[in-house]
């Protein structure tokens, strides 16, 4: 997969087939769209084309508001696409004034001008243009102008995207990893970088990676202590290449993820910290993609540190169990 970070950068194609969202998550419901996207791209003897933004359009529209929370950040989103066999990435970047285009501008300057659209692949309630009054009307309308076929989603293919992405941020918040994963068709990822902690875990026989989480938009699941597999990486998979492939990691460990505040100690600001079994490693400053396998309890208050101890123990022995079975 090819990935460009602005529509300048690319060049347009003589038969791209393209597709335009947000594709946050790529789940189920997403890659129903991408399949029809290669089904036509094929028929056509096309390339496929996915035009997505950075940073998330609601961030530039409504810069106040703080309740977005992602699946995924832009890292996640390049390796999923990438595995679902896209050909060109187009990461562009929202502003203002792309936002203030009239319906034809969009058409002619973006998906003609920039890609070099043949066939557009799209849903019924896609929006566009300034004040998002831009609708598949338009899209029609333009198209014997512009030269350029509408392939229309099906309304019921849209509607699987709807119900795939609010079961999965509703299943995180309440911890369901098994539902959240099988919506997504692969394991929830957190990918952060570690930092030194207070080193409480230790302490008590668990030392952890404390995690900081790269995108601040990211959803984190409901507090409480998960079955993870984390892949270790020395720095942030690099997205800006021409030809992009999912970054193979040094190595992968398995072990259990910790979120939560922390009331036995001091209940104050949220931690994620990750216990990686029959490791020692010096991974500070390294980066680790967390995925999220099975949740186990719900975060609690312990009367003393001998008491939480004796419960992590039961988790590690029941984490263990599971990745044995």
């Amino acid at each position: 997969m090819k990935i460009y970070r602005s529509l300048d950068e690319f060049t347009p194609l003589s038969n791209a087939i393209v597709t335009i969202g947000t594709f946050d998550g790529v789940h189920i419901g997403h890659q129903k769209i991408l399949s029809k996207l290669r089904e036509c791209a094929a028929e056509q003897n096309g390339e496929t084309v996915l035009l997505t933004f950075f940073p998330h359009p609601r961030l530039i529209i409504n810069p106040n508001d703080d309740n977005l929370r992602l699946i995924n950040d832009i890292e996640e989103k390049a390796c999923q696409l990438a595995l679902s066999g896209i050909d060109h990435l187009i990461i562009t970047p929202f502003t203002r004034d792309f936002s203030n285009q009239t319906p034809e501008e969009y058409i002619s300057n973006v998906l003609v001008g920039k890609l070099g659209t043949k066939q557009i692949v799209i849903g019924y309630d896609h929006h566009f243009g300034k004040d998002r009054k831009g609708t598949i009307k338009d899209l029609l309308h333009y198209a014997n102008i512009y030269e350029y076929a509408v392939n229309e989603i099906a309304e019921q293919d849209i509607e699987d995207v709807a119900v795939s992405s609010t079961r999965i941020r509703e299943s995180l918040i309440k911890g369901d990893i098994d539902t959240a994963n099988k919506y997504l068709g692969y394991p929830f990822e957190l990918t952060g970088t570690v930092v030194k902690g207070d080193q409480i875990g230790r302490e008590i026989g668990f030392p952890t990676a404390n995690l900081n989480v790269h995108e601040s938009h990211k959803l984190i699941p409901a507090y409480g202590i998960y079955a993870i597999e984390a892949d270790i990486h020395s720095s942030v998979p690099q997205i800006e290449k021409s030809n992009y492939t999912p970054p193979l990691p040094e190595r992968t460990a398995r072990g259990m993820a910790y979120i939560g505040t922390r009331p036995t100690v001091d209940g104050m600001n949220r931690k994620i910290e990750i216990n990686l079994f029959d490791f020692d490693d010096d991974i500070y400053g390294k980066i680790l993609r967390v995925k999220f396998l099975k949740f186990i309890r719900h975060d609690q208050w312990f009367e003393s540190l001998e008491t939480m101890q004796q419960q992590i123990k039961l988790d590690e022995a029941e984490i263990r169990a599971y990745f044995n079975k």
